[in-house]
């Protein structure tokens, strides 16, 4: 699970206007976003993480989720098409970056009628990767990305997603079969395989962790939840998420990781 490199992307001060769909929060604090983006980015160079800091876009206010608009894996990546029509340009933009660490024979692209976003987008070992088809990830966007995927020796597993944004929305995984769950995903069928840690009820939002194999980064303020990941032997560093979370976003969102 161990990554040596991020793409992330600085907020604009659009960031206040950035999608809500979920959460009905209020509008974020560009000032404090922009603080806990730093921090974020600070705490991957910290845990060894080389980042690659790219400029705000002022024109998209979701931008800083650089997940969404790509997906990445150490031997190709994929430019996907984000269900809102607000956030398409951002593939042509997130493209330049890619660029600069794969090939044009590793750069795919999903195209409509499919839709794909990357907090749909799950590996875990053993070479699988489950997909959610979600309200932003559609069937034909997983069927586009299956027959990627398997270009490269990998199986798609595709998951429904009912109640929340995005898999990772509800589910992460963590490494060694264990599986961080919260809502619709607790004992759920479709990962009966895996070793499950169930978040407590109240603490659904801190499921979205990153585990950079010197240390999980999780949201800060959810103490169940970190004692659950250390009482199985992960190490935590918390970063406050408070502004990203008034936009439906989480810390997978704010980063593309890989090697």
């Amino acid at each position: 699970m161990l990554f040596t490199k991020a793409i992330v992307r600085t907020p604009a001060k659009s960031v206040v206007n950035g999608i809500d769909d979920y959460a009905d929060e209020g509008k974020p604090d560009y000032q404090l976003a922009l603080k806990e983006h730093q921090d974020y980015v600070a705490t991957l160079n910290d845990l060894g993480i080389t980042t690659t800091i790219l400029g705000p876009l002022e024109d998209y206010p979701d931008s800083c989720f650089v997940e969404d608009p790509a997906v990445v894996f150490d031997d190709f990546a994929v430019i996907t098409n984000p269900a809102r029509s607000t956030r398409q340009k951002e593939r042509d933009l997130i493209r330049p970056a890619i660029k600069q660490f794969y090939t044009d024979y590793q750069i795919f692209e999903i195209t409509s009628p499919g839709t794909l976003e990357g907090g749909d987008v799950m590996p875990v070992d053993n070479n699988v990767i489950y997909v959610g088809r979600s309200a932003r990830t559609n069937q034909a966007g997983i069927d586009q990305f299956t027959k990627i995927a398997a270009k490269f020796g990998k199986t798609v597993k595709a998951v429904p997603v009912q109640k929340v944004l995005h898999l990772k929305t509800g589910t992460t995984y963590l490494g060694n079969n264990k599986l961080l769950v919260a809502g619709e995903y607790i004992d759920s069928p479709y990962f009966k395989n895996f070793d499950q840690l169930k978040v407590p009820a109240g603490e659904d939002y801190a499921v979205n962790c990153i585990n950079t194999g010197n240390g999980v980064i999780m949201p800060a303020g959810f103490p169940r939840v970190k004692k659950l990941l250390e009482d199985n032997g992960f190490t935590t560093r918390e970063v406050n998420m408070s502004e990203f979370s008034k936009i439906d976003g989480g810390l997978t969102c704010l980063s593309l990781r890989f090697n």
